[in-house]
């Protein structure tokens, strides 16, 4: 990172930026093209995970390559100034790289709803057969991840 004033290095900090996130933006790249889509998501133990259709875009291109990068933010606002060159935006984000992998477990696939649906502040939920069947779970294994605020 080119500015190591702005760099967050402490794990717990990180991982309260996750926790804060409403929003992941996953990047994917299928024949060369990237691909970036926003998803709601959960987090627990170096691991991200997000639900989605069985059929799209980023099912297609997670079948030809599972590597992804995400990013999410958190406490986003604008400081203005005099002059719109002096603005600056106060922040603080996550940015990393990991392996996706569809959850085939009918139990992890369970937990992973469940991590999802805490992350939002749900409580835990029963989930008929019929509604798991309707969708794919992915699981990002976390290998890097950086983190980055300003303003703070």
């Amino acid at each position: 990172m080119r500015r190591k004033d702005k760099q967050i290095d402490d794990p717990t900090e990180l991982e309260a930026v996750i926790r804060n996130a409403i929003v992941c933006r996953i990047g994917f790249s299928g024949n060369d093209v990237p691909y970036i889509v926003p998803v709601n998501f959960g987090y627990r133990e170096n691991r991200l995970y997000f639900h989605s259709a069985p059929e799209g875009r980023k099912i297609d291109i997670l079948r030809q390559n599972n590597q992804v990068c995400f990013e999410m933010e958190t406490d986003v606002e604008v400081v203005r100034a005099d002059s719109p060159c002096n603005w600056s935006t106060k922040y603080r984000s996550v940015i990393g790289h990991g392996k996706a992998t569809f959850v085939e477990d009918i139990e992890e696939k369970k937990m992973a709803l469940d991590i999802i649906v805490a992350h939002y502040g749900a409580a835990k939920y029963s989930y008929a057969q019929s509604q798991i069947a309707k969708l794919v779970v992915i699981r990002i294994e976390i290998e890097s991840m950086t983190g980055k605020r300003s303003g703070f």
